[in-house]
């Protein structure tokens, strides 16, 4: 099985996060670029966590779950339960069904993992559910799966 990898237009691994991808600017979802998908995948999952989080460690921004194979990733996924030009559901992560980008307290730095998942199979899974359930779920269907991260600060100068 080949290995995973995943980059994004809007930073590099390890890099900043523009302000346009996170919730102190427009709260866009960045885009991404998925290369050696498995030719026996069925479907696409991405989580966000916050990794710096002092008080809930990974504390998880993002879930989406069910996004139809393809390479390419498009930014601004659009808001709701079900995105259907990927024909995917959105979980509830940070208390709603959605994207919401990195947010930290002001001048503390923040480190962000996109997390992505290649499953061998479609998740009966409802669109209340969250990370946990998502993982449970896709216990034992997670063909691959690769991480981009990024840090942001807020009021970075």
């Amino acid at each position: 099985m080949e290995i995973l990898n995943v980059k994004s237009k809007a930073f590099n691994e390890g890099g900043w996060i523009p302000v346009k991808y996170t919730a102190r600017g427009a709260d866009l979802s960045p885009d991404f670029e998925i290369i050696n998908i498995s030719p026996n995948a069925k479907s696409i999952a991405i989580t966000l966590d916050d990794a710096s989080h002092p008080i809930f460690p990974n504390y998880n921004h993002w879930v989406i779950w069910n996004i139809a194979v393809r390479s390419i990733i498009p930014e601004g996924i659009s808001h709701g339960r079900y995105v259907g030009d990927l024909g995917a559901t959105q979980g509830v992560a940070y208390g709603r069904n959605k994207y919401k980008g990195p947010k930290p307290p002001l001048k503390s730095i923040h480190t962000y993992v996109f997390t992505i998942y290649i499953l061998d199979c479609m998740l009966d899974l409802a669109a209340r559910s969250k990370k946990r359930e998502f993982l449970h779920k896709a216990d034992g269907h997670i063909l691959q799966q690769a991480k981009l991260s990024g840090k942001f600060q807020s009021r970075r100068e």
